[in-house]
């Protein structure tokens, strides 16, 4: 698939992932009276589905990234190039910033407002670090598994995520930063911003590390059948 295609894959599946975290957690807001795990839920709810049509929809085209972590993770796999890595993690966070601003359009609000809801702490940071490592495995090793249920495991992941984790699963770079120019309910303050990034990468490379030892466990498990 020619790169450009790929980006523009990847610009408006990540531009669309954004609007919906942040619209989603607008509208659960406003519409459930203060109670938090209400707005919590149609937030989770809303962005399970649209992972699942976007994955579905655009993975054929660009591999459904949307996160600088998965294409860091398969650029350090070797199924893409630096080049190619530079222009998708530029693209994903060009659009997620895209897709903040057009939440607050769709519900009239200011289209910049720095966030202002503090997410910091051992407890924060271990969250994003778990979270970012499931979400990475659940594709690398989906994808040689179950690929064709690919949408239907990162959506379910990520819903689950949401719920079990304190940091409720940004688990993606350009999400973390995109979110620090909001001060809705799914924001967090710019302070926060590198260490959630700098837990999602130790995340990354915790999962690259299980899923390296976990393929050579398969190999080493299917040999003698081979053998035979």
């Amino acid at each position: 698939m020619p790169l450009p295609r790929r980006l523009l894959a990847e610009f408006l599946g990540t531009g669309v992932l954004l609007a919906t975290v942040v619209g989603s957690g607008i509208m659960g807001v406003a519409l459930s009276g203060g109670n938090d795990g209400i707005a919590l839920l149609a937030n989770a709810t809303a962005t399970a589905g649209i992972l699942y049509v976007l994955i579905a929809v655009l993975g054929p085209v660009s591999g459904a990234h949307f996160n600088p972590a998965v294409t860091l993770a398969l650029r350090m796999r070797g199924e893409l190039d630096t080049r190619e890595t530079l222009a998708y993690v530029a693209v994903q966070l060009v659009a997620a910033i895209g897709g903040v601003l057009l939440a607050h359009a769709m519900f009239g609000q200011p289209l910049l407002q720095p966030g202002i809801h503090a997410r910091s702490g051992a407890a924060q940071w271990l969250s994003e670090g778990v979270a970012t490592a499931g979400l990475l495995l659940t594709i690398l090793l989906g994808a040689r598994a179950r690929p064709a249920a690919m949408p239907a495991l990162v959506a379910s992941y990520i819903f689950a995520a949401y719920w079990f984790t304190a940091s409720t699963s940004f688990a993606n770079p350009a999400v973390t930063v995109a979110r620090a120019l909001t001060r809705t309910f799914a924001g967090i303050r710019p302070v926060d911003v590198p260490g959630f990034v700098l837990a999602q990468l130790a995340g990354t490379a915790a999962a690259l590390l299980v899923a390296r030892v976990l393929d050579g466990r398969t190999a080493d498990a299917r040999a003698p059948s081979n053998a035979d």
